[in-house]
């Protein structure tokens, strides 16, 4: 009987110290695969499994149910992990909830489908979010302006526009590339979409792509921008009905004095902006500070804000990672002029020796959009033709953490911002 008892005795002890949780630990010294990471936390929100988030708790780490699948899919995918307990989980989120620290757990509910604004035929090492989801096994689509134009974005939670050129000034790579074989391909097949969507200028065209991205947020949509396709969405929309390109981008000359026609009221982030009018510039505005930046290669790094988690979790999401300092890298717009961002805007990151934001975030409507400059985050000038970034050498990468801590955000339980 007694051997009974101690068996009895066993097995209840195995049953209350029986883990029931999954920790994703997402700080330096324990994570081994932060991208990946971003991948199983999606894939449990697949399965239709809550998820807590819980922010500035050792990197952002995610707290996941238990289930022998869902280690095996950390374990297949390489990502760290702990089991722990239930009495474990409860202290975590206790001590999370206490007022004395800056942390918060938000519930992830539903995993967000996903839509990628890109040229048709474009590669994913094309663009480092198509990269990157890629990569960390995130599933999206593709669309493009045929899509857009007939409302297919309603289909979709998330957007992330490609390095593109609302403009209708081809990416402004005129002087260098327009006898390269690909610059007067790409032109011709912008040109014959136009067409075949109605209209008789690629800028036209763009533009109606622009304002029903637009449309899109300020109806409740989360939109993503890199690039060239940060300051080129505000400036299209702020140059409505105006004609800023010259004759070799459209055929005809521009409007006269359309500088002092620019209205900056439209744009989601930038004000007050100066439009770059050579088509010899590569250079869509004075938004960006590439060539106003003097900084080497060596100290290039910016900084991420620190917010409330309990009063402001909507930017501590954004913002989540195992440094508050990564390291720079350059694009197209490689990043914003301060004193051009509008007052309502977040700055998330910047890099204050230069007087410049990297990455930044507003709200629109009802809906939500973060920009961020640069081209990929693992590769500091990016040229066309470059080889693409292999991200099994940067598993850890704090600058693409930013693209997917934006992935994730819409997938979090709706909870009103408190400033």
């Amino acid at each position: 009987m007694k051997k009974i008892a101690f068996i009895i005795i066993g097995l209840l002890l195995n049953v209350n110290a029986y883990a029931s949780y999954i920790l994703i630990p997402m700080d330096a010294e324990s994570q081994e695969n932060h991208l990946k990471a971003y991948g199983v936390t999606y894939w449990t929100l697949e399965r239709e499994l809550k998820v807590k988030w819980l922010l500035n708790y050792r990197g952002g780490s995610f707290l996941l149910p238990d289930a022998e699948i869902i280690q095996r899919e950390c374990q297949i995918r390489g990502v760290s992990f702990e089991v722990i307990s239930d009495s474990k989980a409860a202290q975590i989120l206790e001590d999370i909830s206490s007022p004395s620290v800056n942390q918060e757990a938000v519930v992830l509910e539903k995993a967000p489908k996903i839509a990628v604004y890109t040229p048709y035929g474009k590669q994913p090492w094309d663009d480092a979010v198509t990269m990157v989801l890629t990569y960390a096994e995130i599933p999206y689509e593709t669309i493009y302006d045929e899509e857009v134009l007939k409302d297919e974005l309603l289909l979709y939670d998330w957007l992330h526009l490609h390095h593109e050129d609302f403009t209708g000034q081809y990416g402004k790579f005129y002087r260098t590339y327009r006898s390269a074989a690909w610059y007067i391909e790409e032109k011709k097949t912008a040109e014959e979409l136009s067409e075949k969507l109605g209209y008789d200028k690629v800028s036209d065209a763009k533009l109606a792509v622009a304002l029903k991205i637009r449309d899109y947020v300020v109806g409740g949509g989360f939109m993503f921008a890199m690039c060239s396709a940060t300051d080129s969405f505000d400036i299209a929309l702020s140059a409505e009905n105006i004609d800023i390109c010259e004759p070799m981008f459209d055929g005809d000359g521009s409007d006269p004095g359309y500088q002092n026609k620019i209205d900056f009221s439209k744009t989601f982030a930038f004000k007050d902006y100066i439009l770059e009018r050579s088509p010899n510039v590569y250079e869509f505005s004075s938004i960006d500070m590439t060539r106003k930046r003097q900084i080497p290669f060596k100290t290039d790094y910016f900084s991420l804000m620190e917010y409330s988690a309990k009063w402001d979790p909507i930017p501590t999401m954004l913002t989540q990672n195992h440094t508050s300092l990564v390291k720079g890298f350059m694009g197209q717009t490689t990043s914003f002029t301060r004193d051009q961002i509008k007052s309502n805007v977040l700055v998330m990151g910047e890099n204050k020796t230069n007087g410049e934001a990297k990455y930044i975030h507003g709200i629109k409507g009802k809906g939500f959009f973060t920009f961020y400059g640069g081209h990929d985050p693992e590769d500091y000038t990016h040229r066309v033709g470059d080889p693409k970034t292999e991200l099994d050498l940067h598993p850890t990468s704090p600058g693409y953490r930013l693209i997917l801590n934006n992935v994730l955000f819409p997938a979090a339980k709706k909870k009103k911002q408190k400033t």
